[in-house]
């Protein structure tokens, strides 16, 4: 059985099929009682780069800004032109009245379904390009979320000279809003120490991308998945496909970990070591847990939020009779 044999089909042909079908009901897409008006967003480097606040006011405020940098060193980068010429860059991407709202929506929907939930401060900040590359941090203890905006200065940015092509293709302004949202969804999952097998590794992803939904029901699903458009396009025409080989090579229940490299960690591309890898989409070990979660809530709808999380991989994949077809 030759693999991937519906490339044949142009992307325009399989696009015009994708938009054709509808959706299946969005069961995230909820009325938010008591929503968040508004998230506290403080730009540490506007007040870093200002001349006019003195240092030891600055470090008295933001205490936890200056790490291991000795005192001589911090002063000297406040002056730095380069430095200063990145955030300026960097701060005129970012409409942040619009941010605001996006992050009130977000921290709403988390709140609706998990209701101690508190919505964190959010600090943004530019690393001076040092952090771009892992632009979002949460500190739960003290409920403070942190954005390096230099992380979305946008593909194909001078400033990104030498980064990876794949790495920048998330690095927009678009791409912040998911990326905030999966590292708070993580916050909510708890990996099992002995989930070795590679059906663990995809249902947990998926159970993030699960997340993913509830908590930005209107956001576009492939940035969900850090996908562009056209990589999202290639993972649903090819669902079946890359399902099938995954069943026909023994992969689903193998606790080979190199699996994970192949298709979960952040790459190029996909790994099936055939000749249609370098079209393929990256991490879509991650997009099949996506869609057997998606499956499972076709299937019990009723199920909640919270006890859905606490659901092990086997039970889940069970339950969803996840059999896609061509």
């Amino acid at each position: 059985m030759k693999f991937f044999k519906y490339l044949l089909f142009s992307i325009a042909i399989l696009t015009g099929m994708s938009s054709c079908k509808k959706d299946s009901e969005n069961l995230w897409k909820v009325d938010v009682k008591n929503p968040v008006e508004k998230v506290e967003l403080v730009d540490i480097s506007k007040e870093f780069y200002d001349p006019n606040v003195p240092l030891e006011s600055f470090t008295q405020k933001y205490p936890f800004f200056q790490g291991t940098v000795p005192n001589e060193d911090f002063a000297d980068r406040r002056k730095d032109p380069e430095e200063i010429k990145v955030y300026n860059e960097a701060i005129s991407k970012i409409d942040l009245k619009k941010l605001n709202i996006e992050l009130a929506s977000l921290f709403s929907h988390i709140k609706n379904y998990f209701p101690d939930f508190t919505e964190p401060t959010v600090f943004i900040y530019s690393s001076a390009l040092q952090g771009a590359a892992d632009p979002i941090f949460y500190h739960a203890k003290e409920n403070m979320l942190f954005i390096d905006l230099t992380g979305f200065m946008g593909e194909n940015n001078p400033n990104y000279k030498g980064m990876e092509q794949y790495f920048q293709k998330s690095m927009n302004p678009k791409n912040i809003l998911p990326k905030v949202s999966l590292i708070l969804a993580e916050y909510f999952i708890t990996p099992t120490g002995d989930s070795q097998k590679f059906i663990d590794q995809i249902v947990y992803y998926g159970k993030l991308m699960t997340l993913q939904d509830a908590f930005l029901p209107q956001e576009p699903k492939a940035l969900k998945m850090n996908y562009t458009p056209e990589q999202y396009e290639w993972a649903k025409a090819n669902e079946a496909n890359v399902w099938n080989f995954f069943v026909e090579n023994n992969l689903v229940f193998s606790d080979d970990q190199r699996l994970n490299e192949r298709f979960i960690n952040p790459a190029p591309f996909s790994k099936f070591y055939t000749e249609i890898d370098n079209e393929s989409s990256p991490q879509i070990g991650i997009f099949s847990g996506w869609q057997i979660c998606k499956k499972f809530y076709q299937e019990k709808p009723e199920t909640k939020l919270a006890d859905f999380l606490k659901m092990s991989a086997q039970e889940i994949f069970n339950q969803s009779n996840y059999k896609p077809k061509n």
